[in-house]
């Protein structure tokens, strides 16, 4: 794959895909800058080789129109405190007035762009519009792993116009050689848990991880229509009945390849979907009628921390139950440490999705885990084994 460091920088001007994709409060602030925070490796790099950097990312979903609450002004603002450097600002995305802006840049300098959505021909894939893009830039870098499953016009159509002059920026590089150790890795065993509410959205994942891992856990709202598909009463906790035969031949595919399922054992049920109801922990094989499970039992925990023991590499996407409420959190919490504790004892885990994520961040584990990807949408689709847009477009035109 070629990188930043393949690239001569000094003196050109270096246009480069961020997904600076931030939650924003409703006075414009940025609430949560862990992928600005990690996009400085980018910056900085491009900057220390005297290269002319030019920034462009979308926010939001502004549906191709401008739109105060989704400028990247406050992205500016947040760039130029950490950097210590003044920083331009271009309203025009494309056109006469944005590429003599690009042009007026001197080495170490950094021109930003107004968000790319507020143009509606990004997100068709327009031809044209990447064409307008490129003539921002000498070379094309693509740091944007959140949107490399988006076939947009600055994700993918805009490489064409930089044969030989564009490659990954540190973040692309990062979550792919992070993901491929965990799916090409020989450090075993290696196991993957899988959580979350439904099949529905994880069929092609565990069809794919069968086919990479040694042990997988499945947990959460899924586990139940396992456990379903295996006669077990769940009781009124979630469950997808149309994909009980898809369950079942999961499981069946797991057995023939080798790959062993481990399932919860008991759960936390609760008779209402709320932080105050009443609880009591049962077997996940016999949960009553009117109690949903929302979290993983005593019994579970302690037998998915003995599994995670054993881990040489792992992959932690989804949560074990309802984290986001706290009675029902504690099973994400522990099993989060746990993972935590056995990375600082030589275990290689990476932990990816939107939930996983969330939840590393809400109980203060990312630092202590391997890796946490940024990736959201498109880590998931390179789990599934898809190729992405953003991700192939490099490797065919550098």
């Amino acid at each position: 794959m070629k990188t930043l460091k393949d690239i001569e920088l000094t003196g050109r001007r270096v246009l480069v895909r961020f997904d600076f994709n931030v939650p924003l409060n409703e006075s414009g602030q940025i609430t949560n800058a862990k992928r600005l925070t990690a996009a400085l490796p980018t910056i900085t790099r491009i900057l220390n080789a005297g290269g002319r950097l030019v920034i462009m990312s979308h926010l939001g979903r502004p549906n191709g129109k401008p739109s105060n609450s989704l400028t990247l002004r406050p992205v500016l603002k947040w760039l130029s405190e950490k950097i210590n450097r003044s920083i331009s600002f271009s309203k025009e995305i494309t056109g006469p007035k944005a590429v003599q802006a690009s042009k007026a840049l001197k080495n170490g300098e950094v021109l930003v762009l107004e968000n790319i959505r507020f143009d509606s021909r990004e997100e068709t894939g327009d031809v044209s519009f990447a064409k307008e893009l490129s003539e921002l830039g000498d070379v094309y870098i693509n740091d944007a792993f959140g949107t490399a499953h988006r076939e947009h016009a600055s994700t993918s159509i805009i490489a064409r116009y930089f044969k030989g002059c564009c490659a990954f920026g540190d973040v692309m590089f990062k979550e792919i050689d992070n993901v491929n150790k965990v799916l090409s890795s020989e450090n075993g065993p290696k196991i993957a848990i899988v959580g979350g509410a439904k099949v529905s959205s994880k069929i092609i994942i565990l069809k794919s991880l069968i086919d990479s891992v040694d042990e997988l856990i499945i947990c959460g709202g899924m586990a139940f229509t396992f456990i379903k598909a295996l006669g077990g009463q769940i009781g009124d906790s979630i469950c997808e009945a149309d994909k009980i035969d898809i369950a079942n031949s999961i499981l069946e595919a797991a057995e023939g390849k080798g790959v062993k399922i481990h399932l919860p054992t008991d759960v936390l049920a609760a008779k209402d979907f709320s932080s105050s109801a009443q609880t009591k922990y049962c077997d996940i094989y016999e949960i009553p009628e009117g109690w949903q499970g929302l979290d993983a039992g005593k019994e579970t925990i302690e037998y998915f921390s003995g599994v995670i023991e054993s881990a040489k590499t792992l992959l932690w996407n989804g949560p074990l139950g309802v984290f986001e409420l706290e009675p029902f959190s504690h099973g994400t919490r522990i099993i989060g440490e746990k993972i935590a504790k056995e990375t600082k004892r030589g275990l290689f885990s990476l932990v990816g999705g939107g939930d996983s994520v969330a939840a590393v961040e809400q109980f203060k584990l990312s630092q202590d885990m391997s890796y946490v990807s940024t990736g959201g949408g498109a880590m998931l689709e390179f789990l599934e084994g898809k190729s992405l847009p953003g991700i192939q477009a490099i490797l065919s035109n550098n």
